[in-house]
């Protein structure tokens, strides 16, 4: 099983480049999108270098397709490992969804139905993924805006049984937690309750906005108090884990960012102190 690691860190962000190659920024680690960083040399494989000379990195996929029927892209995973083989990342995580089908890439994280015959897929797709890599990997949970019915089990309930069935531990994304549960009606504290807290290796922690008739998981806003008010409650549950703040679009100087990650340093203490 992943090595726990407890720490507080932020998403690497081309706006904040400079700041985390200039003076030592207050984190514990950077994530960064793999697939930002899967080419041979370049300024952005330097970039990661020089920033994984000071900080943990962590490195997080979206484009792995982990519920694609297709199977895995084998030149995809054989970039990914010589990125891994050469950062050392804490973790490298992906998503529950797909976005790929028939050579085809939609870039877009798209839901799964949570059936057995989809758990059986997945499981294959996690277990080839990491015997590709060497190493386990994070599966997190995604924000949605469809449902399917019917369907065999919920989405903690799925994710639990991968991660037994695997081995691979869990990326719990608490916004996407109450985006969805917003989305299609079901209490976000079940599913905090619910998914297997010994199997949480990491959280993000980020911002949406409200579409038209759904909350849209945009990651460009300062984390509301309703996911605050998720991760209070769940941190206590959990052991030793990693928490990030993601922003993606208009993103605010790092000094915001920071004062962000204050808050879940706080909120995550007074969770050990509840837990002790």
């Amino acid at each position: 099983m992943i090595a726990p690691f407890s720490g507080y860190g932020l998403g690497l962000r081309k706006p904040h480049y400079a700041d985390f190659l200039g003076a030592r920024v207050d984190v514990d680690f950077v994530e960064v999108i793999s697939e930002n960083f899967m080419v041979d040399g370049g300024r952005p494989r330097q970039i990661l270098r020089d920033v994984r000379a000071r900080h943990p990195v962590a490195l997080h996929g979206v484009s792995m397709s982990l519920g694609s029927a297709d199977g895995l892209d084998g030149a995809y995973l054989a970039r990914l490992r010589a990125l891994v083989d050469e950062i050392e990342p804490l973790f490298v995580s992906d998503h529950l969804s797909w976005s790929r089908i028939e050579g085809f890439n939609s870039h877009d994280l798209l839901p799964l139905p949570y059936t057995n015959e989809a758990l059986d897929l997945v499981c294959d797709n996690v277990a080839r993924a990491q015997d590709a890599l060497g190493r386990e990997m994070l599966v997190e949970n995604p924000s949605t805006y469809i449902d399917f019915v019917p369907a065999d089990m919920t989405e903690w309930q799925f994710l639990g049984a991968l991660s037994e069935r695997t081995g691979c531990g869990l990326l719990l994304d608490v916004n996407n937690v109450f985006v969805s549960a917003t989305n299609h009606g079901f209490d976000p504290l079940a599913y905090l309750d619910g998914v297997p807290h010994d199997r949480v290796r990491q959280i993000h922690l980020a911002g949406h906005s409200q579409g038209r008739e759904l909350l849209i998981d945009t990651h460009d806003q300062p984390v509301p108090a309703s996911v605050w008010d998720l991760y209070a409650h769940v941190m206590p549950r959990l052991g030793p884990v990693a928490t990030m703040i993601e922003r993606d679009d208009d993103i605010p100087p790092l000094g915001e960012l920071l004062a962000e990650l204050s808050i879940a340093r706080n909120l995550g203490d007074q969770a050990l102190a509840q837990a002790a």
